[in-house]
């Protein structure tokens, strides 16, 4: 890859650069030598190591844990608990602000299946450990986000719901937890939960049903799920465009006549009715994290249409000197730089305002990268040729992971939606503005009469 892809002169513009630490720069440093001596190094072997044999194919490749280690030892983990806020709750990390996070979790991203894992920087756990850490009782939190700090155990977020449109999350309502004494009674069936297959899965979060009669946006609860409880019924892995991405995937789960006890509601007795306002929390800095890795892994396919546009001919020239090709990377170069602003512009209104002020922000990214990342990787495929869509090159798994990203945390239609109606907020002062201009014309015209 070569370090110079990830430059700092190259990544900070020149407006950024005043407002990376020099600690931040330091890791910035340290994880481009981990990312070109460690993950993309073992990615082939990760991959080869991922049985086709059903019975084995749900095992952790051991070259994750020697990932892990070493990320540890180099000071790059749980780098994701960014912001002053999060620091004082989860009482850990580095403590980077949002924009520094940014930086390194692009980086990550170039190598997107290894890279973020490797750091304990991943989803869906480090989503689960921030609304465990805001939301959690003590109990709660040593239970389950002290070992996912420390990458003991991995975590499922179970929300969308088999045969509902899951993007409204008011309609979500065939998974309910009912509250009998001490108990809980949980029965449901949801679908593409990620990280369901793990064998080191602990934890689903489940967003159910738990007070139907209340007011809209304080009918559900989140219930913490032990998964080897009787009743959980871990069923077939879902494909994204044929990938299972095992051994996490993304899982249809039943939960049938699950009882727990009534201390695994997230945040206990206070936390009932408050499904809506802890998802939230959870969800708005995790669709940023998506954008980050995203930008990386735009990086990457761009870095791999130059090598084969200057390595292949056809017709007597070298790709790149077609005029399309060249076009190609003119645009994608020009699109991953774009897409970088927008990033680095949310997660420094996520630091300035924090995240629910920011929503706007944050929501601009969420549309704009993927369809972005899309497009990039679209025209390294087909610079590659046939070998673009083949196990051969990463760009076919990369695209399929980048697609998922415009359902991911709400789909795009909503996150439009949301920069839309928030244009139109300014209607009545744009209105206020143009009046007030165009009265400074008539008296300027009527001062020259």
């Amino acid at each position: 890859m070569g370090s110079g892809t990830f430059s700092p002169t190259y990544i900070y513009s020149r407006q950024v650069e005043p407002l990376i630490s020099p600690r931040a720069k330091q890791l910035v440093s340290t994880l481009i030598t981990f990312l070109e001596d460690d993950c993309l190094p073992s990615e082939q072997l990760y991959h080869s190591s991922i049985s086709l044999d059903p019975a084995k194919r749900w095992r952790i490749p051991p070259v994750m844990n020697r990932l892990k280690a070493r990320a540890k030892e180099l000071g790059l983990w749980n780098l994701w608990l960014s912001g002053s806020e999060l620091k004082e709750l989860a009482g850990d990390g580095p403590g980077l602000s949002t924009l520094e996070y940014a930086v390194l979790a692009e980086i990550s991203g170039y190598s997107l299946h290894l890279a973020p894992q490797a750091m304990n920087c991943s989803a869906p756990d480090t989503g689960n450990m921030e609304v465990l850490a805001r939301f959690g009782t003590p109990d709660q939190k040593r239970r389950y986000l002290r070992p996912l700090f420390d990458g003991e155990i991995r975590s499922s977020f179970a929300m969308t719901e088999y045969g509902v449109a899951s993007s409204d999350a008011t309609n979500l309502h065939n998974t309910t937890a009912a509250i009998q004494g001490d108990k809980v009674r949980l029965s449901g069936h949801k679908w593409w939960i990620s990280g369901a297959g793990d064998p080191r899965n602990r934890l689903h979060i489940v967003l159910a049903l738990t007070h139907p009669h209340a007011s809209t946006y304080k009918r559900h609860s989140l219930v913490l799920i032990d998964p080897s409880q009787p009743g959980v019924k871990v069923g077939r892995p879902l494909t994204i465009y044929g990938y299972d991405d095992a051994p996490e995937g993304h899982c249809e789960v039943v939960y049938d006549d699950v009882v727990a006890d009534v201390d695994c509601v997230l945040g206990g007795a206070e936390g009932l009715g408050r499904g809506f306002e802890m998802i939230q929390a959870r969800l708005g800095p995790g669709r940023l994290h998506h954008t980050m890795r995203a930008l990386g892994a735009c990086t990457r396919a761009l870095d791999l249409m130059l090598l084969r546009a200057t390595e292949r001919k056809t017709f007597g020239k070298r790709l790149v000197e077609h005029g399309t090709v060249l076009s190609d990377v003119a645009q994608s170069r020009a699109e991953v730089d774009m897409a970088r602003a927008v990033v680095y512009a949310a997660a420094r209104r996520v630091d300035l305002v924090g995240a629910k002020a920011a929503a706007k922000d944050v929501s601009m990214a969420k549309f704009v990268v993927p369809r972005v990342a899309l497009g990039i990787v679209d025209r390294a495929v087909q610079a590659h040729g046939a070998e673009g869509i083949s196990q051969d090159q990463p760009l076919a798994s990369l695209y399929a992971s980048l697609r998922t990203l415009r359902f991911a945390d709400g789909p795009d239609e909503v996150h439009v939606r949301q920069v839309g109606r928030a244009e139109v907020t300014r209607v009545d002062e744009l209105r206020a503005r143009y009046a007030r201009v165009q009265d400074a014309r008539r008296r300027t015209t009527a001062a020259k009469l």
